[in-house]
């Protein structure tokens, strides 16, 4: 949650610094891009355009790391029922 919350944050001050978008703006345009769905609103500046295009980026990346995070403990659980262990030699 707090990943998420961090991100989300992120992209609204960038959104509203960059784009001069309201706060309301930002938010959806953030949380579009945070979900995987794309911006809402078209942008208008170069530096908009350049952070919305590494908030994507870093977006993207967000997923792959709380897919990770959320997955592990059942990888983790799934290799204890195999008995598969990093020491065990073949």
């Amino acid at each position: 949650g707090a990943l998420i919350f961090v991100s989300l944050l992120g992209g609204m001050i960038g959104y509203h610094t960059f784009e001069a978008m309201s706060w309301t703006d930002a938010y959806l345009n953030a949380a579009m891009i945070l979900s995987g769905m794309g911006p809402v609103g078209s942008l208008n500046t170069q530096s908009g355009k350049i952070f919305a295009g590494s908030y994507a980026l870093y977006s993207g990346l967000m997923v792959v790391v709380s897919t990770g995070i959320i997955l592990a403990p059942v990888v983790h659980r799934f290799l204890h029922k195999f008995h598969i262990d990093e020491d065990e030699k073949t």
